[in-house]
C-alpha cells in the first residue's frame, strides 16, 4: 500500500481524470468513472485483480440495492405522464388555490410531480399549464417558471425515489425512510422559502423582458388533450402509496424498536415501488391501452439504462477508494473535534458542488461525491443523512449552460441564456445554499437520526 501523501494525491489526479474525460474528451460519465476507479486502484498498488475485482462488486453491489427500485420510479414515472395522470394533478392542485397563491402552488405541485417524475418531463408538463397561470395572475413569466424550477429541481434532487436520494441511502447504508423523511421535509421547507426570496429578487427589478426573454414562445400554443384521463385521487396514489409504505418501516421501528416481518416485507424500497407501479399500470389502463402502456413502460427503461450505468460507475468508483483505505486518512487530517461533521458537510458540499459547475451532470456531481465520501461517514459522529445531503446539495448548486436542464427550461419558456440564469441557475443555487444551512443545523440539532 502506499503511502497517505500519494493516496490522496491520486485521488485528485483520478478525479481530474474524470472530468478530462467527460469535459475534453466528451466521453460518457460512465466510462470517465471506471477509467477514473482503474486509476485510483492501480497506482494506489490494490493490484491488477483487486482493481478489476473491486470495480465489479462495486457496480453490483449497488445495482443490487437500488437496480430494479431506480427502474421501477422511472417506469411509475413515465406511465403518470403518458397517461395524463401528472397533468391531471397539476391542474387540480393550481385550481384549488386561490389566484394570490397560485404561483406557490405551481411550485409544489413542481415539487410533488418531481418526486417520480425525471426533472425535464416535469418541466415539459407543466409549461403550458404555467403560461397559461401567468397569464390568469397578471404575472410575469419568470414568477412561474422560478417556481416550476424551484419546486422540481429540489424534489428530483433530495426525495426518493429519483435515483440520486435512493443511491444516497444504499451508499452510506441508512433505512431508505430517514431519507424520504429529511430529504422530503427539508426540501419542501426550502421549497417555499426559496420561492419567497425569488419572488422578492423579481420584485426588485431582477429580469429585464428585453434582454431575458426571446419573444419567439407562444403563449397560445395548445397542450396536447388526452382523452379519459384518470382522476385526481387515482393519478396520486402511485406516488403517495410507496412512500407511505417506505415510512412505516422507519415509523414502526421507532416506535416498537422491532418491525413486524409483515412491515418489513412491504416497506422494503423494491416492494414499495413495485406496488406504485402496479397502480400506475392499473391507473393509465383508463386512458391507455395494453400496447400504449407497454410502450412507454420501455421508454422508461431506456431512460433508466444511462442513469443505472452512470450510478452504477459510481459505485465502483466508490468501492476502489474505500478499498484504498482512504478514508482511514481523511479521517485522521480532519480530526475528531467538536466541528469534524461540520467540516465534513462543508468538504462534501464544496467537492459536489465543483463537480456540477465543471461537467453539468447533478447525477454525475452527486453520486461520485457520495462514493468518495462513504469511506469517511463511519468515523465521523453524524448521521450518514446529513453527509448525504451535503453532497446532494452540492449537486443542485449551479447548473448552466453545460447542463441538458438549463437548456429544456429556457428553450421551453422562451428565455434567452441570460434568462436561463435568472431562472435555471440562480433558482437552483438559492436552493443549494439554503439546503446546505439547512443541513448543517440538522447535524447539529439531531447529530444521530
Amino acid at each position: 500500500m502506499v503511502s497517505s501523501t500519494l493516496l490522496v494525491i491520486n485521488l485528485i489526479i483520478s478525479i481530474a481524470i474524470i472530468l478530462l474525460l467527460i469535459l475534453k474528451f466528451k466521453l460518457n460519465p460512465t466510462i470517465g468513472l471506471i477509467v477514473g476507479a482503474l486509476y485510483m486502484g492501480l497506482f494506489s498498488k490494490l493490484g491488477l485483480v483487486e482493481t478489476v475485482s473491486s470495480i465489479s462488486s462495486g457496480f453490483g453491489g449497488l445495482m443490487a440495492g437500488i437496480g430494479l427500485s431506480i427502474g421501477f420510479g422511472v417506469i411509475l414515472g413515465q406511465l403518470l405522464s403518458d397517461c395524463g395522470g401528472a397533468k391531471v394533478i397539476a391542474s387540480t392542485m393550481v385550481k384549488k388555490t386561490s389566484e394570490k397563491n397560485s404561483i406557490y402552488a405551481i411550485g409544489f405541485t413542481a415539487f410533488l410531480l418531481s418526486i417520480p417524475v425525471f426533472y425535464d418531463v416535469t418541466f415539459v408538463i407543466l409549461i403550458p399549464l404555467g403560461i397559461a397561470l401567468a397569464k390568469e395572475a397578471k404575472k410575469p413569466l419568470p414568477y412561474v417558471i422560478g417556481a416550476m424550477v424551484i419546486g422540481a429541481a429540489t424534489a428530483h434532487t433530495l426525495v426518493p425515489p429519483t435515483p440520486n436520494p435512493l443511491a444516497a441511502a444504499s451508499i452510506f447504508n441508512f433505512d431508505l425512510g430517514i431519507m424520504v423523511l429529511f430529504g422530503g421535509g427539508i426540501g419542501l421547507i426550502v421549497v417555499f422559502i426559496t420561492m419567497k426570496i425569488y419572488f422578492k429578487l423579481l420584485d426588485k427589478g431582477l429580469w429585464k423582458s428585453d434582454k431575458d426573454e426571446t419573444g419567439l414562445i407562444d403563449l397560445n400554443e395548445k397542450s396536447k388533450i388526452i382523452e379519459n384521463p384518470p382522476t385526481f385521487f387515482a393519478s396520486i396514489l402511485p406516488i403517495i402509496v410507496p412512500i407511505i409504505l417506505i415510512l412505516l418501516g422507519t415509523v414502526t421501528k421507532a416506535i416498537l424498536g422491532e418491525t413486524p416481518i409483515f412491515i418489513v416485507f412491504l416497506s422494503n424500497k423494491i416492494v414499495a415501488l413495485l406496488i406504485g407501479v402496479i397502480l400506475a399500470y392499473i391507473v393509465a389502463s383508463k386512458s391507455m391501452d395494453q400496447t400504449a402502456r407497454k410502450n412507454s413502460a420501455e421508454k422508461a427503461t431506456m431512460a433508466a439504462g444511462i442513469v443505472l450505468l452512470i450510478t452504477g460507475a459510481g459505485g465502483s468508483f466508490g468501492n476502489v477508494i474505500n478499498a484504498t483505505k482512504i478514508g482511514n486518512v481523511l479521517v485522521e487530517s480532519i480530526g475528531q473535534n467538536q466541528h469534524a461533521g461540520i467540516l465534513v458537510i462543508l468538504i462534501t458540499y464544496g467537492i459536489a458542488m465543483i463537480f456540477r459547475i465543471a461537467q453539468g451532470s447533478g447525477t454525475v456531481a452527486s453520486i461520485t461525491t457520495m462514493t468518495i465520501m462513504a469511506s469517511v461517514a463511519p468515523s465521523i459522529a453524524i448521521h450518514p443523512v446529513w453527509i448525504a445531503l451535503a453532497a446532494l446539495a452540492g449537486g443542485i448548486s449551479i447548473g448552466h449552460v453545460n447542463d441538458s436542464g438549463f437548456w429544456v427550461t429556457a428553450n421551453l419558456s422562451g428565455l434567452t441564456v441570460s434568462g436561463g440564469l435568472k431562472t435555471y441557475t440562480l433558482a437552483g443555487g438559492i436552493v443549494s445554499i439554503l439546503t446546505l444551512i439547512f443541513v448543517i443545523v440538522g447535524s447539529i440539532i439531531i447529530p444521530m437520526a
